[in-house]
């Protein structure tokens, strides 16, 4: 019944166990503490309360159930699609786009228009995120792998985790980049103060490398290339922020007083990957979006 045990250490004792298993489950807190009252998730084979806090060898036993109960509904929503095959499909996701649905919000994400074009996807990741292999926030655009099949979701989910996928980005962050090149080595976790937010961080937290080059300079802001060694959420925005060049438009992790852009300006514009049937590399690439190329060209007027 149960899928996965983890064994706590002594470094994480006294810690909630929700909040422990918010930092390591793709799920809210209020979903875990509901796991946690209904039984799916033990602590030495017992029932705990959600409050519990956490020994030294304690053995967590978790079970996450199917959520069968949502039904996610195809869309006829307009997507950019730039590559497709029988295996693999990529898509331009537009800025403030959701990629997939949630319990409370199933209607007008990617997935939903995936699903009006695609009736076979893989399955691997549940009922609400048919073909989901990657993500990118929602007021980051770019390109996204949806895999059609379970055999093309598990070639392709075993070449992000032994890094032979190459993401890059388009980045304006503000101030002026001395140097050409950088690597950024911080782990990131979620931030105790604010669950909404990441932030580089020792404990609770995974490794997180993002590597940039310089494009171009303005007065005052830099454009950027970013490629991804890690994939953690918000990793590009937390580590420019951590540097002090946080990316234009970033409501959560740049400045209060921005450029008005709806968002941040932070663009996938290539991915890189092997074939999973045919073994041949496949290299995609995406232009920036309008919003982005004109605050581009105005910077340079000035």
């Amino acid at each position: 019944m149960y899928d996965e045990t983890i064994k706590v250490s002594a470094e994480h004792e006294k810690t909630r166990i929700d909040r422990f298993l918010g930092d390591r489950l793709d799920l809210s807190r209020s979903r875990i503490q509901t796991l946690v009252t209904d039984g799916d998730i033990l602590v030495n084979g017992d029932v705990v309360k959600s409050n519990y806090r956490l020994k030294e060898d304690d053995e967590i036993m978790i079970h996450i159930p199917e959520n069968e109960e949502y039904e996610v509904l195809a869309e006829d929503i307009p997507i950019d699609i730039v590559y497709e095959d029988d295996d693999v499909m990529v898509v331009n996701k537009p800025k403030g786009m959701v990629v997939h649905p949630a319990p409370g919000n199933l209607h007008g994400t990617l997935v939903n228009a995936i699903l009006y074009h695609c009736k076979d996807l893989s399955g691997i990741n549940g009922v609400l995120r048919p073909g989901i292999v990657h993500r990118i926030d929602k007021d980051t655009s770019g390109l996204l792998i949806i895999a059609k099949n379970d055999k093309a979701h598990q070639s392709l989910s075993e070449q992000l985790q032994s890094k032979t996928v190459s993401r890059k980005y388009y980045a304006l962050v503000h101030g002026e980049i001395p140097h050409e090149y950088g690597t950024i080595d911080a782990p990131i976790g979620r931030d105790v103060k604010d669950r909404k937010r990441m932030c580089v961080c020792e404990q609770n937290s995974k490794d997180a490398v993002t590597h940039f080059r310089v494009i171009e300079r303005f007065d005052d802001y830099t454009l950027i290339e970013c490629s991804l060694e890690t994939g953690r959420t918000h990793q590009i925005r937390v580590h420019m922020k951590y540097i002090k060049f946080p990316i234009v438009g970033d409501e959560t992790y740049s400045y209060k007083k921005t450029m008005d852009t709806s968002g941040q300006l932070l663009h996938a514009y290539e991915l890189e990957f092997t074939h999973p049937t045919t073994g041949e590399k496949v290299v995609v690439q995406a232009d920036m979006p309008d919003v982005f190329k004109e605050v581009l060209e105005e910077l340079r007027k000035e």
